[in-house]
């Protein structure tokens, strides 16, 4: 960050080589869609233009991240003004694994679909944790939420989702 402060261009670069990914899942996963790279690249840029806002104190992945997060909600709600339907997060396949069993890929699948059920804010703070592997500060900073409101909701997030699961298994 120093560097970039400085002016060296290509330190943003750098930045921004090492942060891509996941910004483009955090995209991905917040329901972005089909625009999660536009959201991304616009999240580049504004993070670039508020570099002079930027605490030199605080971490830059989840101050990046947040405005992934705040860009893509604009994105929803410009879809939602525009009249489109909202995309649904596609969620990327995994790696194919050879030893990759069936039941595995079902459990993946059975989960997946509890979580799409969880209500938005259940929904948005496993998939930081645990989807995204965002520690519990950065996924306070990326959702907007206070520490202790991750704690929660993350708590009773994983008690409807065991639920959920435990239900879907005395049904089989």
């Amino acid at each position: 960050m120093a560097r970039v402060r400085a002016g060296d261009s290509g330190a943003y670069g750098d930045l921004v080589r090492a942060h891509a990914g996941v910004a483009l899942r955090v995209a991905v996963f917040l329901g972005a869609g089909a625009d999660a790279e536009d959201v991304v690249q616009e999240s580049l840029v504004k993070a670039y233009r508020g570099l002079g806002g930027f605490r030199v104190d605080a971490p830059f992945r989840p101050w990046l991240l947040r405005i992934v997060a705040n860009e893509t909600r604009n994105a929803q709600r410009s879809a939602k003004r525009r009249g489109a339907t909202e995309a649904a997060a596609v969620l990327p396949e995994p790696v194919e694994d050879p030893e990759l069993s069936a039941e595995a890929r079902a459990r993946r699948a059975e989960l997946l679909a509890a979580l799409e059920v969880l209500p938005e804010p259940y929904r948005l703070v496993v998939t930081c944790r645990y989807l995204l592997d965002l520690d519990e500060r950065e996924t306070a900073t990326v959702l907007g939420w206070p520490r202790g409101t991750v704690k929660s909701r993350l708590s009773r997030a994983l008690r409807r989702l065991r639920a959920s699961l435990e239900t879907d298994l005395a049904h089989d």
